[in-house]
């Protein structure tokens, strides 16, 4: 055949099924693709002079297929193809394609800091680890189109124990950088020979899509042992939902997704109590919408109850001040204040000075027709600020409006001075019928 290498004979394509990084013992095809006039398929490996495998294609087709039936860590290296044409026309080689073998060492470990959780626009870095690696680290998105990135290991102390580790660096962040991740490890003399996966790590994306709105049935404010609902309130097309709470946490660590914006809190206890976010996305997706404002539930009956008074007292009139004292026998910093119905959070008062009496004044100014109704307060410390006590006893707020008042006096007045004409009128004509009679 001829080594000859003419300009109109096109270069063939390479590439490796199901793909370039397989595990180890596993069977992958190379294939070649060239020209229907190709007579043979050749391939070689680590660059050689000499074909490493020849294939004839089948049924006329333009490409041919060389399987590795069980692969080990001598296919991990570069292969090319060329093929014969007719004319026995040897074509130019092809791109190299760098096979990558899997599942050879133990495991390394990886990691995001500060979070798996990360705005769009943010960063986030996926630390990769082991105590046995020597050679780079290499990091690999599950089904995307990028290619793997490495990086040279470098070693740090870590738990009193020295450690290879290398960093990776994702940012600013976009939608596209969330999936699934893993990490592998290699040796120095074999790059392309990599250890076992890593366990998976999930990035997600929060921010790309619109805030939902995170509310409770039948409110915030909860009793032990009661039940309540939390409920993401989100536009039209979102399937996903995600509750978080945090837990002296700036972001969540992770989102775990339902299919249903209903989320059941039954058989409260202390643990329930905390600050709680939402958000929404669609299934199977990484990405999130911002998180719902923050939502406070808050659980009562963890200390004695506090006394609940009013001043100038529970019955005034309309536009006038009034005030509603919380006080305890017990020192806690922060009293609230909730209207029995409500569906609005409780009002909250934070002491500054601890040296100064227990207790709260909340004034309502001026107060209207709106503030009527059965309060209660409550007392906490802000150690545990979700955790109440039990509540006070109820105390009736009861406004009067002094214009009905007026009008009832005045329509009393007026029907009273119509009485006294009606009587003044009867007196003076019996006074006239006893005056002309007399005069007959």
């Amino acid at each position: 055949m001829s080594d000859s290498f003419p300009g109109d004979v096109p270069e063939p394509s390479i590439w490796a099924d199901p793909g370039p990084i397989f595990t180890n013992g596993s069977s992958v095809t190379i294939w070649c693709q060239g020209s229907l006039q190709a007579s043979a398929y050749v391939l070689y490996k680590e660059r050689g002079s000499e074909p490493w495998d020849t294939r004839i294609p089948q049924d006329s087709s333009n490409k041919a297929g060389f399987l590795i039936e069980a692969t080990t860590s001598s296919h991990a290296v570069l292969y090319q193809c060329a093929y014969y044409t007719t004319e026995d026309i040897l074509s130019q080689r092809s791109d190299p394609l760098l096979l990558v073998v899997t599942g050879v060492g133990d495991a390394p470990s990886l990691s995001a800091q500060p979070s798996a959780v990360v705005a769009s626009g943010g960063n986030v870095s996926l630390s990769c680890s082991s105590q046995l690696t020597s050679g780079p680290f290499h990091l690999l998105k599950e089904g995307g189109a990028d290619p793997p990135r490495h990086m040279e290991a470098e070693w740090r102390m870590h738990a009193e124990r020295w450690q290879a580790q290398a960093i990776f660096s994702l940012g600013p962040v976009s939608p596209s950088h969330g999936g699934t991740y893993r990490c592998y490890g290699s040796s120095s003399s074999y790059r392309n020979v990599w250890s076992q996966p890593s366990a998976p790590l999930h990035i997600q994306v929060t921010g790309v899509h619109r805030e939902p709105a995170l509310s409770a049935q039948p409110g915030s404010l909860v009793l032990p042992g009661h039940s309540l609902t939390l409920q993401c309130h989100a536009e039209a097309g979102f399937d996903t939902f995600a509750l978080t709470k945090d837990e002296g946490l700036t972001h969540p660590q992770r989102l775990d997704g339902q299919h249903s914006p209903h989320f059941p809190l039954v058989h409260v206890n202390r643990t329930h109590g905390g600050r709680y976010r939402c958000y929404s996305g669609h299934n199977l997706s990484s990405v999130w919408s911002a998180p719902s404002a923050p939502l406070d539930i808050l659980v009562a009956g963890m200390y004695r109850k506090p006394s609940l008074s009013a001043q100038p007292g529970p019955s005034v009139p309309r536009g006038v001040n009034v005030t509603l004292q919380c006080g305890s026998e017990i020192w806690l910093d922060t009293f609230h204040l909730h209207r029995e119905g409500s569906l609005d959070p409780p009002q909250h008062l934070h002491l500054q000075d601890t040296s100064a009496p227990s207790q709260a004044t909340f004034t309502l100014s001026p107060v209207t027709s709106g503030f009527p109704g059965t309060y209660r307060c409550y007392g906490s410390n802000s150690t545990s600020p979700y955790l109440l006590s039990q509540p006070s006893d109820p105390l009736e707020l009861v406004v009067s409006d002094y214009t009905v008042e007026n009008l009832i006096r005045m329509g009393v007045a007026g029907l009273v001075l119509v009485v006294l004409g009606v009587l003044l009128c009867q007196a003076r004509n019996d006074t006239r019928r006893t005056h002309d009679a007399g005069g007959m």
